[in-house]
């Protein structure tokens, strides 16, 4: 079997058991919608939004919820066993993990196209006026904040306080995505857009991206089998 074949069987699970389920995307919305809405009664005075709100509570929003379903990535291997005959099955290991990936990066794809309009109208973000740049940033700094956060969900997925340790790894590892992504954004949120800014943003984005995907597939297998 192939290295992408592998990676759309893997996935095409994930895909198929989630839409007949829909167990954690209607709880990574439900959460990412309310940490917005939560936000938006604190931030927003007299009908105006506090001043480059919407970029920083956009990107918790992504990080928050997408903690909630890096958490569940490996739930139902887990319970099922099926993590240890996936190890023991003659398949590429680093394609279980881009499999796990891009399952991942698909279910969060579908709540941005929910929360980033929820920002934009809540906080009278102009998110939609550079469209391109900001889905850059959107794919790029999702990209590299799943990519750390599904190796250390397939690391955590035998202990037993997973869901306490998991932030405790992610979020200091994903700080430089996490502030790149709100800076890029805020940029493209100035009264005097910032295009070369945002740029600059994007570009470091997409270093993180290599530079994390890359670690990721050539430490994905000692950490399953040790």
């Amino acid at each position: 079997m192939t290295f992408l074949q592998t990676v759309w069987l893997v996935t095409r699970k994930d895909i198929l058991i989630e839409a007949r389920s829909r167990e954690i995307f209607f709880t990574t919305l439900f959460f990412a919608v309310s940490c917005v809405l939560v936000f938006a009664f604190g931030f927003v005075r007299e009908g105006k939004p506090v001043e480059d709100a919407a970029a920083g509570i956009l990107w918790i929003a992504i990080a928050f919820s997408g903690t909630l379903a890096l958490g569940r990535a490996f739930e139902r291997e887990r319970q099922s066993e099926t993590l240890r005959a996936l190890l023991i099955a003659p398949i590429s290991r680093p394609a279980l993990y881009v499999g796990k990936l891009v399952g991942v990066l698909m279910l969060l794809a579908v709540v941005e196209l929910i929360v980033v309009p929820l920002v934009a109208v809540m906080f009278q973000a102009a998110l939609f006026e550079h469209a391109l740049l900001m889905l850059g940033l959107l794919v790029t700094g999702t990209i590299g904040f799943c990519a750390v956060g599904t190796l250390f969900a397939a690391m955590l997925v035998r202990a037993r306080s997973r869901d306490v340790l998991l932030p405790v790894l992610l979020y200091p590892i994903t700080i430089p995505v996490i502030i790149a992504g709100v800076r890029g954004t805020a940029a493209l949120l100035q009264a005097d857009v910032d295009l070369p800014m945002a740029r600059a943003w994007l570009s470091m984005l997409v270093f993180f991206d290599v530079m994390f995907i890359t670690l990721a597939l050539w430490t994905f297998e000692p950490v399953m089998t040790e």
